[in-house]
């Protein structure tokens, strides 16, 4: 199940104003964080509506990062922008390692374990601190840790992570 290049993936989330002269505060998803200014433009989302703004400058600040839009001058101006998901083609990212996936990828995969049991569809991925964990939509809802030994194989042209979890009836 191989994504359109033209896919969109959140990268990050503008957070805040930086300064007077139309700076934007970042939350990156990407790693490193800073990262996320490689790719450009961006396309801003927020309540339906979305634009596409180059990006013309920025930097790592603190825990995040700050950037400068090409066209935005104004602080006023981009306080709009507050609360907007920054999505770029997944064609701009770079191609994964070997056993390494973008979460975007993983959404929507069937999960099946090593019984051979489907389990459901991952409806989102997200971090705790000690790994990732994978939440898959079924007959009920289950979190399944990534962690070594429990993803045991991604078959991207099937749709399919195959796992060592259980069923738990």
């Amino acid at each position: 199940m191989a994504h359109p290049p033209d896919r969109r993936v959140t990268v990050g989330r503008v957070t805040g104003v930086f300064g007077v002269r139309g700076w934007i505060k970042v939350y990156s998803y990407t790693r490193p964080k800073e990262a996320i200014l490689n790719y450009t433009p961006w396309l801003l989302e927020r309540q339906g509506e979305s634009k596409v703004f180059p990006v013309a400058e920025g930097r790592a600040q603190g825990k995040g990062v700050v950037a400068r839009l090409e066209g935005c001058t104004d602080r006023d101006a981009v306080a709009a922008l507050i609360g907007s998901e920054i999505t770029v083609p997944i064609s701009q990212l770079p191609a994964p390692r070997e056993h390494e996936y973008y979460w975007a990828e993983l959404e929507g995969l069937r999960v099946v374990n090593l019984a051979g049991r489907e389990l459901g569809r991952v409806s989102h991925l997200f971090e705790t601190g000690a790994n990732d964990v994978i939440a898959v939509q079924g007959e009920r809802e289950r979190l399944i840790p990534v962690g070594p030994g429990i993803v045991r194989r991604v078959d991207r042209t099937a749709g399919v992570i195959y796992v060592d979890w259980e069923a738990e009836d």
